[in-house]
Parts: C-alpha cells; sequence; structure tokens
C-alpha cells in the first residue's frame, strides 16, 4: 500500500478529459462519481489514488495537483487523505498490536 488519497473534482469529466488526466500523471487513479462536498445535489468525478511510486504523500498530492491543471476549468474543491496509524517512538515496541514501553519487562511473546 502506497500514498492513499482521493481528490473530489469541481464537476463530471468526459472521457476525453479522464484520458488527458491520465496522460499527465495519474494513469493509476480510480475514476468514479461523487457528490459536491457543498452541494449534494451535484455530480462530480472523484479520483482515488493509492501511489506507490511517490517518495511522500505530500508529493504524490502535489502530482495530482499538477495533473489536474493539463484540464481547463478543472478544479479540486475536496482533498481526502485516510488517517494513518501513529508509528511508535524510538523507546516503544510493537507486540500483537500494542505499543510497550521499551524498559517494560516481557515475560514472553508469542
Amino acid at each position: 500500500m502506497g500514498h492513499v488519497f482521493s481528490l473530489v473534482l469541481n464537476r463530471e469529466i468526459t472521457d476525453e478529459e479522464s484520458a488527458a488526466l491520465r496522460g499527465a500523471g495519474c494513469a493509476d487513479a480510480v475514476f468514479g462519481t461523487d457528490s459536491l462536498p457543498t452541494n449534494a445535489d451535484v455530480t462530480v468525478t472523484k479520483m482515488d489514488f493509492d501511489d506507490t511510486v511517490s517518495p511522500s504523500l505530500a508529493e504524490a498530492i502535489e502530482s495530482a495537483l499538477e495533473a489536474v491543471k493539463a484540464v481547463p476549468d478543472l478544479t479540486v474543491p475536496g482533498l481526502t487523505v485516510p488517517a494513518v496509524p501513529k508509528a511508535p517512538e524510538a523507546d516503544q515496541t510493537v507486540v500483537e498490536g500494542e505499543v510497550v514501553e521499551a524498559d517494560s519487562e516481557l515475560a514472553s511473546v508469542e
């Protein structure tokens, strides 16, 4: 799993615009329909990403936003990034899904 996020576009896009977005760097995006976050009566295009190429989430999002600029009059009124579990700190260990302090005694780990 890579950098996961979704962009909601300001309107539904055509097949030609979808092809332009794919050519501009969104080749792995999954296109679907959704409603505008500010008006549920307006149908828009949603692009779901699972970017395994970009070195960071920020760069993956920036790349997708740049690709959207390839289509005239297309904007991004919505961005969704799912929560990511916090990584354990240097002095902690994860044992069977629970964070354990490094100085804690562990009798046995199965």
